[in-house]
């Protein structure tokens, strides 16, 4: 909605970013590096929940980039694990910054299964079970199994900010995961989400004050934690202070 912080109107508008973000993924198809998408359907007005500040748009997850879940090789060929490749499950997006993985597989899974090494800085979202809506960054090359959904935005793109917009956006991806036995989201449901897209300077700032915030509820908590301790250890001492006293004879 544009509260979290001012809007400058020196910014380019989002506009101008979506252009640049639609030039770059045609330069890809032209060159082989990626497959021409599917055409997303255009936003409808009762899609729209609210009215957006001057120089943002309203776009589509798979407007910005490109969205890719993996796989699982087969646990019963050897030969697929214990490579030099990261490779992410779900229950491992929740970590935020994604550094290591607990399993890696061999370039052999990578030849024989539908994967793909996912670049530094593609923003992972979970799609099934306990872990639906979790999202986290790679900071290492990594392919991932089914249940993650990868995504490279085309061009200039703050992952930071679009980490936090899918974090904004769990408790919509599980009411659409609501209702199976295990609740999942597909990635087609991940690429129509429609999201407000405001210019990239917008987005650095917005991203400073996020972690602005989160740094003061840090803070706040440590603080918290460090006044219970005290009441704590209080009233510990008041606890075995009422025990003495009533130990001694009257």
């Amino acid at each position: 909605m544009g509260r979290l912080v001012p809007q400058d109107p020196n910014d380019p508008p989002a506009s101008e970013l979506l252009k640049e973000i639609k030039a770059e993924k045609q330069r890809l198809v032209k060159a082989g590096k990626i497959k021409r998408p599917k055409p997303l359907p255009p936003i409808k007005p009762e899609e729209v929940p609210d009215e957006l500040p001057q120089g943002w748009v309203w776009v589509r997850l798979g407007d910005i980039g490109v969205w890719k879940s993996g796989s699982t090789p087969s646990r019963s060929n050897g030969s697929f694990y214990g490579g030099d490749i990261p490779w992410v499950k779900s229950g491992e997006v929740k970590q935020g910054r994604i550094k290591s993985t607990e399993e890696t597989i061999t370039y052999a899974a990578l030849d024989k299964c539908p994967l793909q090494i996912n670049e530094k800085g593609s923003v992972l979202v979970a799609m099934y079970g306990a872990n639906i809506g979790e999202v986290g960054i790679l900071e290492i090359e990594a392919a991932t199994n089914q249940a993650v959904c990868a995504c490279k935005t085309y061009t200039n793109f703050d992952e930071n900010y679009l980490l936090y917009l899918i974090t904004s956006l769990k408790p919509y991806f599980l009411s659409q995961g609501a209702g199976a036995a295990q609740p999942n989201i597909s990635r087609e449901k991940i690429v129509a989400t429609i999201f407000p897209l405001p210019p990239l300077p917008e987005q650095h700032r917005i991203v400073a004050r996020i972690d602005q915030l989160m740094s003061l509820c840090d803070t706040l908590d440590q603080q918290i934690d460090a006044a219970t301790d005290k009441r704590t250890e209080l009233l510990n001492a008041l606890m075995a202070n009422l025990s003495k006293e009533a130990a001694q004879p009257s």
